[in-house]
């Protein structure tokens, strides 16, 4: 009923110009990587408190308002995360693995960079490297996301209006920006930045410039390791970049890791990933909803798995099998490999029965090595949860659309993923 009300609301403001309002100072723009809506359907679910009668809305419904379409420039239709970042930053549409370039390779401006040649203060923030392809698309410009120490140089030698491009980083990445060729941390440090390397030090970073790697790539999976490493980073960087400038500022939060688990066929995994980015929207429209000069935009760079509830025809999907889950996939058959007590391992993570079926795929599984295992894993909780998948790779079905705070009401409806970043341009100009 709330977001009913709030539709109408916003179909009558639509019907008067929406230049009438002021446009938003601050704009954080959060992106759910592979976030499609059977991961916002499966986490209601997952949260759902089964005590009451009705199933629980979450943050994502609160605030959902549209859907944006996914499709690259060429006729692939399914898109990669670089080419979808391209879009979601620049208003462009390019080709699977294109950085924040045209199809000729030539630079598209992004919206950070409007940002900072307007003078405002920049942030990126991600659970995978930070530049991986959807925060490098933001500050950076290559032919290829692969090119990975390149576009980690362009976080120093992009300057814009003779400035570094990103007030703040924090991600993962330290392989990339202390190598034999280059140090850029130590050259970053010399640019004025504070440096944390550590979750437990991040709390000691008080100003910008900042720059924060936590990781040698991406962070550990939450499932695994920190389950509110996001939330952390969230935080942490709304704090600084409060107030940081009379300018305002942009933000590109990225939940990363929900598309890792999606590739993975890992639901346990993913919900935790929908977890640490749902705690971080809290946080993000927490803020709005102190500071009505912020605008928050949400959306997905495409959906990936072919994530279904419900599978081997069955009218089923058992939240309380994916809840009871406490390992990623991964992490899991590494520590099978190493037990002679596979039992004990398997029902400790899992929750599930060691019958004599899972008994059997199990020590199958471990003669042949920890890559079987880490299939077979999988292969038995999505059996047992009716969880089913599609793919290993990305689908093209539409993504989700949500935004909150001034300005909202210009992201309902269905639209392109370009639509989503020219508005935002616009404020921007």
């Amino acid at each position: 009923m709330r977001n009913t009300l709030r539709l109408i609301t916003a179909g009558v403001a639509l019907s008067c110009s929406s230049s009438a309002l002021a446009e938003p100072k601050n704009i954080i723009y959060m992106i759910g990587d592979g976030m499609g809506p059977a991961y916002t359907t499966a986490y209601r679910y997952y949260m759902d408190n089964p005590n009451t009668k009705h199933v629980d809305p979450t943050i994502f419904d609160e605030i959902l308002v549209g859907m944006a379409h996914t499709y690259p420039e060429d006729d692939t239709v399914v898109t990669d995360s670089a080419a979808s970042a391209t879009a979601l930053s620049t208003a462009n549409k390019s080709y699977n693995g294109a950085i924040a370039v045209d199809t000729h390779k030539a630079p598209l401006k992004t919206m950070l960079e409007i940002a900072k040649e307007k003078g405002m203060t920049t942030a990126l923030v991600a659970t995978s490297q930070i530049n991986h392809a959807t925060p490098a698309s933001f500050a950076a410009h290559n032919e290829s996301r692969r090119n990975y120490d390149e576009i980690a140089d362009d976080y120093l030698d992009n300057k814009i209006a003779g400035k570094l491009p990103v007030d703040l980083l924090l991600g993962g990445g330290t392989q990339y920006f202390k190598r034999d060729d280059r140090n850029l941390v130590k050259e970053f440090q010399e640019a004025g930045y504070q440096y944390s390397d550590s979750f437990t030090t991040l709390s000691n970073m008080n100003k910008l410039p900042a720059l924060g790697l936590f990781a040698a790539k991406g962070l550990p999976y939450a499932i695994d390791e920190n389950p509110k490493r996001l939330e952390i980073m969230t935080k942490k960087a709304l704090s600084l970049l409060d107030k940081s400038n009379d300018k305002g500022f942009f933000v590109m939060i990225e939940g990363s890791q929900i598309d890792w688990c999606g590739h993975a066929n890992d639901i346990a995994c993913a919900m935790h990933e929908m977890h640490d980015f749902a705690q971080s929207i809290k946080l993000a429209k927490a803020y709005v909803d102190q500071n009505p000069d912020t605008l928050l935009v949400i959306t997905a760079d495409h959906s990936t798995g072919g994530l279904t509830l419900g599978a081997d025809g069955k009218y089923l999907w058992l939240r309380d099998v994916v809840q009871g889950v406490s390992k990623s996939a991964k992490e899991l058959a590494k520590l099978l490999i190493k037990s002679d007590d596979l039992e004990s391992i398997w029902v400790m993570h899992t929750k599930l029965p060691y019958n004599k079926s899972t008994a059997i795929k199990l020590k199958q599984a471990k003669a042949e090595g920890v890559k079987a295992l880490n299939i077979v894993v999988k292969s038995l909780i999505n059996k047992a949860s009716y969880t089913g998948w599609t793919t290993g790779g990305h689908t093209a079905i539409d993504v989700q659309v949500f935004a909150h705070g001034n300005g909202y009401q210009d992201f309902i409806g269905s639209q392109n993923n370009t639509d989503i970043a020219e508005k935002l341009i616009n404020y921007l100009r």
